[in-house]
């Protein structure tokens, strides 16, 4: 009977790793007993140069989960597998996880496709000098003094006048100046 098991696998590898489990597989004659090897990954939106990119991250970092009926060939072919650490469990023992736990990931990762997360990513920081590029300040320059990644938002002193006047704009309305 097939089981969940977490793979640990190098970081940036898990794709390689679950590619090479599923060719060996079929290489071997094993393909019956790998019925299932999955990244769980999460699209994220992120704001980038002022516009806001759909992206998909990896759900969990250095792991694939994957549904096998757990033999020692099984065993072997996963463990042999290049950059794979091992399977997650105690003693170096593989432990299957439940079906439930198993459909929390990938109910999680779908609840995530789903609404995707307003992850953001911005290329400037406090005290960088920054141009918004619309709004009624569009073409003015300032310095940022506040990041709030709960609303998005970034504060700008410009100046208007000759006087330094505080601006709060969403993250895509401002740009490093380079």
């Amino acid at each position: 009977m097939a089981r969940w098991y977490i793979i640990h696998a190098y970081s940036g590898f898990e794709n390689k790793v679950r590619d090479s489990i599923i060719s060996e597989a079929e290489r071997l004659g094993l393909a019956e007993a790998v019925e299932a090897v999955e990244v769980p990954t999460e699209t994220v939106t992120e704001v980038k140069r002022g516009k806001k990119v759909q992206v998909d991250r990896k759900f969990m970092p250095g792991y694939v989960l994957a549904k096998l009926t757990l033999t020692d060939d099984v065993y072997h072919l996963v463990k042999n597998t290049p950059k794979v650490t091992g399977f997650l469990g105690a003693g170096g023992k593989p432990q299957p996880i439940s079906e439930r736990e198993a459909a929390r990931y990938f109910g999680g990762v779908a609840e995530a496709k789903a609404t995707p997360k307003q992850h953001v990513n911005v290329d400037y920081e406090i005290g960088d000098q920054v141009k918004v590029l619309d709004g009624p300040f569009a073409s003015f320059n300032g310095v940022v003094e506040e990041l709030d990644f709960d609303k998005n938002k970034v504060k700008v002193s410009v100046s208007i006048f000759g006087r330094a006047t505080p601006v709060e704009l969403d993250f895509e309305q401002v740009e490093l100046v380079k």
